[in-house]
């Protein structure tokens, strides 16, 4: 996950880690058997698009898509009990000492980009715009604002109402070390939480005094409902979350259904991504993702072999030299 000058809008990249596991030969028009999917509810609706495609053509798979966050899915994931992870962030240090512990292997792949939205109510008439300093005073636990009008003198002062993604959401982690950082400060703690995106879709939408933060491709889809703020950046710019601004940063072998399936997956996922309200990845992203995944090169290219975060961006990060396992 990039953090970078423009904050919520800016560039967030959502993976899969797939679990490497013997392959076996098989003729796909009897290909049978399932592909177990949970993780991110942000990743969700591609690999929902993805599995609804792969249905077309083998009828006989079953791919359950799972919601239980980012984190969630890493749980199950290192323990083996999944076969493709969601995930809106990278992998942490601790997840991938557990993945060492069980044995789990992985291929990470990138899938697309998504904008971190922050949202009112399409009934909101005075928030337009916010700063950051103003994110945090709503945010921060050693801040809480309780009102509106605690935020800016000229807003209403009317209670705060904030519904955010649960605590095991990679978009609840991202925007927390953005609020946060590594200071001891923490965020507020009387939210209105859910692994369901759709809860805060529609707590916010029908909360005219509400705010809350989820995945663009969510607030692309209820637009008619819902409004969302302008960030200001360090260069004084408010700016928007659109498929432009989030893409330019300015805002081992397999059992063979896991693999036919992740095949059609890198082969559609730019198409998926613009379907479900996402911005595709370069293709030459895909093209290196292919790779990595015909050649079964595991690992991730997030953490340095300290655990600690590589920074750059996706494209200099996501090359063979910097796999760690």
């Amino acid at each position: 996950m990039k953090t970078n000058s423009t904050l919520l809008c800016g560039l967030a990249i959502v993976c899969m880690a797939i679990l490497s596991t013997p392959a076996v030969a098989q003729d796909l028009s009897n290909l049978r058997g399932s592909v177990i999917i949970d993780g991110s509810s942000t990743v969700a609706p591609i690999s929902t698009e993805a599995a609804d495609l792969f249905s077309d053509s083998c009828p006989q798979v079953s791919v359950p898509v799972g919601v239980s966050g980012t984190g969630g899915g890493f749980k199950r994931f290192t323990k083996g009990e999944t076969d493709i992870s969601d995930a809106s962030r990278p992998i942490k240090a601790r997840e991938m000492q557990q993945c060492r512990e069980n044995g789990v292997e992985f291929i990470e792949i990138p899938v697309a980009y998504d904008g971190l939205t922050v949202i009112v109510s399409r009934e909101n008439d005075f928030v337009d715009t916010l700063t950051v300093d103003q994110l945090k005073k709503i945010f921060r636990e050693d801040m809480r604002a309780a009102k509106w009008s605690d935020v800016d003198s000229s807003w209403p002062e009317t209670e705060i109402k904030i519904f955010a993604p649960g605590t095991d959401s990679g978009t609840f982690d991202y925007f927390k070390e953005v609020m946060v950082g590594k200071e001891e400060a923490s965020i507020r703690d009387d939210m209105s939480v859910s692994e369901d995106d759709n809860h805060i879709v529609s707590g916010v939408a029908n909360t005219p005094a509400a705010i809350g933060f989820l995945g663009a491709a969510y607030y692309f889809e209820n637009m008619d409902t819902l409004k969302a703020v302008k960030i200001v950046n360090p260069e004084g710019v408010a700016v928007s979350p659109t498929a432009e601004t989030i893409e330019s940063g300015k805002y081992a072998p397999f059992s063979p259904e896991v693999k036919v399936f992740v095949k059609h997956y890198l082969e559609n996922a730019a198409d998926m991504a613009e379907t479900v309200g996402y911005v595709g990845l370069p293709d030459e992203i895909y093209e290196v993702a292919t790779m990595h995944f015909e050649k079964g090169l595991t690992g991730t290219h997030f953490l340095d072999a300290a655990g600690e975060k590589v920074p750059g961006s996706l494209v200099e990060r996501y090359a063979e030299e910097n796999l760690v396992k």
